[in-house]
């Protein structure tokens, strides 16, 4: 009997609809179907619409030290340090990811470079994952975008972790639109379960285990000549 007991488990979701609340977001419509088996499961959940939010733009932890008169990132990235589970969630515009959810992998990325407890990139020991809605071609694109740059930083990618619904190619409607047979779309609804659940297992995978294990993957040990048994070909 596989245990389903995810209480204790910390899921944060960022939605990058370009909609402020409380305007209506497809995207939104989608997460909380994921959020929804979260919290029956005991995972405290969160989500966070960026465009409500006053993030600066900028690769570093605090705008406000580069310029900028304000900057809510260094409170919610807080947030993000107590999360096991990140998931990103946006609109496809273009073809590509909105801007809300291009500014949000900015700003992760401005604190990738920090250190954990045991000395490992920041997100070393959170799951991620990537959800994605429109009525336009773009969905694997989105999301790869997204699962590379997690997994770039530091995050762990289970197994089969994104999800998403596109309506027909063009002007049409879009996912909590009436009629849309968005909600009860079958591919869709089977690979948002799948999703979450793999990111629930491997969270909780990795915090019974102690986060990832601490070895060859210290930037201060490296720095200190522990190169963990690499040898540079050039002088063997």
């Amino acid at each position: 009997m596989v245990d389903v007991d995810f209480s204790g488990l910390k899921a944060l979701y960022f939605n990058g609809t370009l909609k402020k609340s409380p305007g209506i977001s497809n995207t939104e419509g989608l997460l909380e179907a994921s959020r929804e088996i979260m919290i029956k499961h005991g995972v405290q959940t969160e989500v966070i619409r960026t465009i409500d939010h006053d993030i600066a733009t900028g690769v570093y932890p605090d705008m406000r030290e580069q310029g900028w008169a304000t900057d809510e990132w260094p409170e919610i990235y807080k947030k993000v340090q107590a999360a096991d589970i990140l998931v990103v969630c946006g609109p496809i515009w273009l073809g590509d990811n909105s801007s809300q959810t291009k500014k949000l992998i900015e700003r992760l990325y401005g604190n990738s470079a920090e250190l954990n407890e045991n000395g490992q990139y920041a997100y070393y020991g959170k799951v991620g994952g990537a959800i994605i809605t429109g009525n336009e071609d773009g969905l694997k694109h989105c999301s790869m975008n997204i699962l590379y740059s997690l997994q770039h930083i530091g995050c762990v990618i289970p197994p089969q972790a994104d999800a998403g619904w596109i309506g027909e190619v063009g002007p049409g409607p879009s996912y909590l639109d009436k009629g849309s047979g968005g909600p009860e779309n079958d591919f869709t609804n089977r690979n948002v379960t799948f999703m979450t659940y793999n990111l629930m297992h491997m969270a909780k995978m990795i915090k019974a285990a102690g986060g990832v294990p601490a070895y060859g993957n210290q930037l201060g040990q490296w720095k200190k000549g522990e190169h963990f048994g690499f040898e540079n070909p050039e002088y063997r």
